[in-house]
């Protein structure tokens, strides 16, 4: 099995293999161009990104920058996700954006993972040269959610449908479809139903405050 695989599929990989160097450098280099074309070149901007991130070819990703990831091949999007500035996805292991998934400021979502015992963890000698050994596990985002400013995800973490993660918290677990999970580490805090209905349109066209059901009855 080639390192590469070892590495994306979350098994004990060597950081330092050539090939994953190469997509490494590649992955980081587009990064870079990507976060240093100008705003108002936004076709070039777009194509860098499609570049980058091989998945959102056609699926209406709109990322504003700086970004931060390490290979970009491996961040699977759906259609019309958006990450706000700041975003850092260490995307060693696949991360997997669903449909409508929104990306607050300044959130990391974190594949890598490291052994706990500092003498598995740290560089020595090998077999086959001088390295560490790491892992990684993959994070899911499921479609519809909303992930606040400020939010990190942990490897291993699956996100349900239309969940919302609030500002600041810390994953380190699954979250059921339709939560709201918030604190570090982050909880369920409740549900959300049919009581959060703000009846949008209806509020825009009488130019009322978004009040839902729930907080107007308190």
């Amino acid at each position: 099995m080639r390192e590469w695989e070892k590495m994306t599929t979350g098994r004990l990989y060597n950081p330092a293999d050539a090939e994953i160097g190469r997509h490494h450098i590649r992955g980081m280099s587009l990064c870079d161009r990507f976060n240093r074309t100008p705003f108002l070149r936004a076709k070039k901007k777009q194509k860098l990104l499609e570049k980058l991130i091989p998945s959102a070819i056609g699926k209406n990703l709109t990322v504003f920058s700086p970004l931060h990831c390490e290979y970009g091949e491996n961040i699977f999007v759906g259609k019309d996700c958006f990450l706000n500035y700041g975003c850092t996805l260490l995307d060693v292991a696949p991360i997997t954006l669903e449909d409508g998934v929104w990306i607050g400021a300044n959130v990391v979502l974190a594949t890598p993972l490291h052994p706990y015992l500092a003498e598995e963890r740290m560089i020595k000698a090998y077999p086959d040269g001088v390295h560490d050994l790491e892992y990684a596990k993959p994070i899911t985002i499921g479609k519809n959610c909303w992930i606040c400013s400020g939010a990190i995800v942990s490897g291993g973490v699956t996100i349900g449908e239309n969940c919302i993660v609030a500002a600041g918290a810390v994953v380190t677990k699954d979250v059921p479809n339709n939560s709201i999970v918030g604190g570090v580490p982050a909880r369920v805090i409740r549900s959300i139903d049919e009581a959060d209905r703000i009846n949008v349109w209806d509020a825009y066209q009488t130019e009322r405050f978004p009040v839902s059901h729930r907080d107007a009855g308190k």
